[in-house]
C-alpha cells in the first residue's frame, strides 16, 4: 500500500531539497527521495560546495608559497599538505550536508533513501516501496558529458568528480573546455604545483559571458601559470599506465599535435539526467531534458520538474528558484521567476560575474544600449587589498537608462553582481544605482562608479 504524501520530491540537490522545505513551510505533507548517501546532490557532493573549499585552501596556498603576501610585509613560507586539505573539503561538505539533514528534520520532510522511478500510476517507486503525491517534483539534476568513446574512469581520464578527488598533484593536467568548470579546477591544480593546460573548441575562454570580460580574463589567468589552445579539438585520448597522450588538432583542420600528460580533467559540459521519469510517459525535448510548460508542468497531469533536468542554466540557484516558484504556485500563490535576472560566477581569482544581457546579446536583438566602465586600480579599497586587476561594467538601455545587465571581472565580483541584480528585480536604472550611497572605502564603489560612467560620467577617474 502506497504511502499518501500532498507533494513527493524526487532529488535531494539544490532545486529538490529547497522545494521540499518550502512547501513543508507552506503545510504541505512532504517526502523526499534521494539515491545518494547524503543530501544536497551534485552540488553539496561533488560540485560546488567541495570545489569552492578547494579553491579557497589552493588561493591560500599559492599566495603564502608564491610571495602574494610580501606586498602586505608579511614573509611566509608555506608547505602542501594534500591530504590536510581534502580533508577540510569532505569537512566541508559533511557540514553542509548535515545541515540539510537538520533541515529536513526540523521541518517534518520524510527522507526516502534509494532510487526513484516514476509508475504509469503516478505511484513514485523506491525499492519495495510505495509513494504517492497529490503532486511530483522530478529535480534529478545533470550528470557530466564524457568525450565519445571515452569514458570517466576517474583515474587518468576525469569528470569533475574525479577532479576533485585526487590525491597527488598531476605533473601536468590536460583540462578539455575553457568554461565555468574547467577553468575553477584548472586553477586549483595550477596553484598547487601542477602544468595545466586548457583546451577549448571555440575562440575564446568562457563563451557564455561578456566577450570582453573573457578577452581580458585571459591575459591574466595565463601569467597565473595556465596555457591556452583555444579554437582546438581532441581528437584522440590513449590512456595508460604512465599517464594519457591527447591528440590535438585546430578545428579548421591542420595539422596534429600530441600532448601527454598524467591526467585529462574532461569539463565539456553537463547534460540532464530524468532516469526515472520516461518510464512514466514523461515527455523529452530533443536534448534529452524533461519538457516542461511556463508552470513547470511536464507531459503527465500532477508531474512536475525543475532544475538541470529542464531547459535553462544548469546553475544550483536557478534550480532552487524554480523549486521555490513552483511549490507557491502548487499551493495557490504566485511564485515569481526571473530568468533575465540569475547571476553566473566564476570562483577563481579574479573571480568573473555575469548578469543580465551581454554587449553581444544586445547587438543580436537590436537593442540600442549604452555602456559605463570603471576598472578596479582606480578603487582605494582594491589598492589597499591588493587586488587592482579587473573591471566592472554596466549596460543600461540607451533611451531609457533601465539597467539590462553588468559583468564583473575582480575580486568580490560574486558578491558585487548581486546589487546590479536586485536594482534590474525592481526594473530600476543605472541612475538608481549611481544615486545609491555606498559606503567608503568599499569595493562597492566600482559598481557606482560605472553606473555613474553610463551618464555624466564616472567621479574618480
Amino acid at each position: 500500500m502506497a504511502q499518501d504524501f500532498d507533494l513527493v520530491v524526487v532529488g535531494g540537490g539544490p532545486g529538490g531539497y529547497v522545494a521540499a522545505i518550502r512547501a513543508s513551510q507552506l503545510g504541505m505533507k512532504t517526502a523526499c527521495v534521494e539515491k545518494l548517501p547524503a543530501l544536497g546532490g551534485t552540488c553539496l557532493n561533488v560540485g560546488c560546495i567541495p570545489s569552492k573549499a578547494l579553491l579557497s585552501a589552493s588561493e591560500k596556498f599559492h599566495e603564502a608559497a608564491h610571495g602574494g603576501l610580501k606586498q602586505f610585509g608579511i614573509k611566509a613560507e608555506a608547505t602542501l599538505d594534500l591530504t590536510a586539505m581534502q580533508k577540510h573539503k569532505s569537512k566541508v561538505v559533511t557540514a553542509n550536508t548535515k545541515g540539510i539533514e537538520f533541515l529536513f528534520k526540523k521541518n517534518k520532510i520524510e527522507w526516502i533513501k534509494g532510487e526513484a522511478t516514476l509508475a504509469k500510476d503516478g505511484v513514485v517507486k523506491v525499492g519495495n516501496d510505495s509513494l504517492k503525491g497529490k503532486q511530483i517534483i522530478w529535480a534529478t539534476g545533470s550528470e557530466p558529458v564524457a568525450l565519445p568513446d571515452l569514458p570517466f574512469d576517474e583515474e587518468r581520464v576525469l569528470s569533475s568528480t574525479g577532479g576533485l578527488a585526487l590525491s597527488e598533484v598531476p605533473k601536468k593536467l590536460i583540462v578539455v573546455g575553457g568554461g565555468y568548470i574547467g577553468l575553477e579546477l584548472g586553477c586549483v591544480w595550477s596553484r598547487l604545483g601542477a602544468e595545466v593546460v586548457v583546451v577549448e573548441f571555440l575562440d575564446r575562454i568562457l563563451p557564455g559571458m561578456d566577450g570582453e570580460i573573457s578577452k581580458t580574463f585571459q591575459p591574466l589567468l595565463e601569467k597565473q601559470g595556465l596555457t591556452f589552445k583555444l579554437g582546438t579539438k581532441v581528437e584522440k585520448v590513449a590512456t595508460g599506465k604512465a599517464g594519457v597522450k591527447v591528440t590535438l588538432a585546430a578545428k579548421e583542420g591542420g595539422a596534429t599535435e600530441e600532448v601527454e600528460a598524467d591526467a585529462v580533467l574532461v569539463s565539456v559540459g553537463r547534460r540532464a539526467n530524468p532516469a526515472g521519469a520516461d518510464s512514466a510517459g514523461v515527455k523529452l525535448d530533443d536534448h534529452g531534458r524533461i519538457d516542461v510548460d511556463s508552470n513547470f508542468a511536464t507531459s503527465v497531469p500532477n508531474i512536475y520538474a525543475i532544475g538541470d533536468v529542464i531547459k535553462g542554466p544548469m546553475l544550483a540557484h536557478k534550480a532552487e528558484e524554480e523549486g521555490v516558484a513552483l511549490v507557491e504556485r502548487l499551493a495557490g500563490g504566485a511564485g515569481v521567476m526571473h530568468y533575465h535576472n540569475i547571476p553566473g560566477v566564476v570562483y577563481t581569482e579574479p573571480e568573473a560575474a555575469s548578469i543580465g544581457e551581454s554587449e553581444e546579446s544586445l547587438k543580436e536583438k537590436g537593442i540600442a544600449y549604452k555602456v559605463g566602465k570603471f576598472p578596479y586600480m582606480a578603487n582605494g579599497r582594491a589598492r589597499a587589498m591588493g587586488a587592482t586587476d579587473g573591471f566592472v561594467k554596466v549596460l543600461a538601455d540607451k533611451e531609457t537608462d533601465r539597467l539590462l545587465g553588468a559583468h564583473i571581472l575582480g575580486a568580490d565580483a560574486g558578491a558585487l553582481i548581486h546589487e546590479v541584480g536586485l536594482v534590474m528585480a525592481f526594473h530600476g536604472s543605472a541612475e538608481d544605482l549611481a544615486r545609491t550611497s555606498h559606503a567608503h572605502p568599499t569595493l562597492n564603489e566600482i559598481v557606482k562608479e560605472a553606473a555613474l560612467a553610463t551618464n555624466d560620467g564616472a567621479l574618480h577617474i
